[in-house]
């Protein structure tokens, strides 16, 4: 796990200047949904997760850090944390938390070092 939540890895495969846009998201129990929106902004990187029916329609945000590994070929994003561990993230609003530095401060603690689950998969 990188110290900064909001970078991605550098092990992760981000290829620069492709657009992740409608890319699978893969949870390490499983697919969760596809990219929505992405930001490469340095320091500030994340993408947002349409869930679809897994929960009722719902976006995620999760922090570059979470990325694990990025599949081009295959269109895929593979993430380290479980199903359990999104689905228990504060509840993201597009609307209102894109921008919000309280909400990322949240988002960032949540997943990283120090989070409850310590930056690692239960």
């Amino acid at each position: 796990m990188t110290d900064n939540v909001w970078g991605y890895r550098e092990t992760s495969g981000r290829p620069q200047g492709v657009d992740l846009t409608g890319f699978k998201v893969e949870a390490v129990d499983g697919i969760i949904g596809k990219v929505d929106k992405h930001s490469d902004e340095a320091g500030s990187a994340y993408i947002v997760v349409d869930t679809g029916p897994w929960i009722f329609g719902k976006e995620v945000l999760l922090p570059a850090g979470t990325v694990s590994r990025v599949d081009v070929d295959e269109e895929r994003i593979h993430v380290d944390r479980t199903k359990e561990q999104i689905k228990n993230a504060p509840e993201f609003h597009r609307d209102t938390h894109l921008r919000d530095e309280a909400y990322r401060a949240e988002l960032g603690t949540y997943y990283g070092i120090g989070g409850p689950y310590g930056g690692r998969i239960i």
